[in-house]
């Protein structure tokens, strides 16, 4: 789409710029979810989270010191994202990181976490 802006717009130089800086950005998006298109895994040892472009970062349940979600509303806007905190990074992740309600993940998790800070170690 915007290539076809731009095609119909080649003798505006600024438009054909602001185009190509459109369709890199665009272009970067796809990458990142080509690289890393699942954004948190959880099992009964931990979390996984996607950490910078497409780097991962694995919590131990122990490591997670809260997972809550956000809700905000801005300029007739609501959002809500999902915050996975450690004691040392916080990270955050929107419905389109997530592919799914962030009140259901963050229950999910919850549940896991609970359910192995309960069991005895050994």
């Amino acid at each position: 789409m915007v290539a076809t802006l731009a095609a119909l717009s080649a003798d505006d130089r600024q438009f054909l710029l602001l185009a190509a800086v459109a369709a890199f950005g665009l272009a970067a998006l796809a990458l990142r979810d080509v690289l890393a298109p699942v954004r948190v895994a959880a099992d009964a040892e931990g979390v996984t989270v996607v950490r910078g472009y497409a780097g991962r970062r694995r919590l131990a349940w122990p490591e997670v010191t809260a997972i809550r979600v956000d809700e905000r509303r801005r300029l007739l806007m609501d959002t809500r994202l999902l915050e996975i905190e450690s004691a040392d990074d916080l990270f955050l992740f929107s419905f389109f990181d997530l592919g799914a309600d962030v009140h259901d993940v963050a229950d999910a998790l919850e549940r896991l976490r609970r359910h192995a800070l309960s069991r005895p170690e050994g």
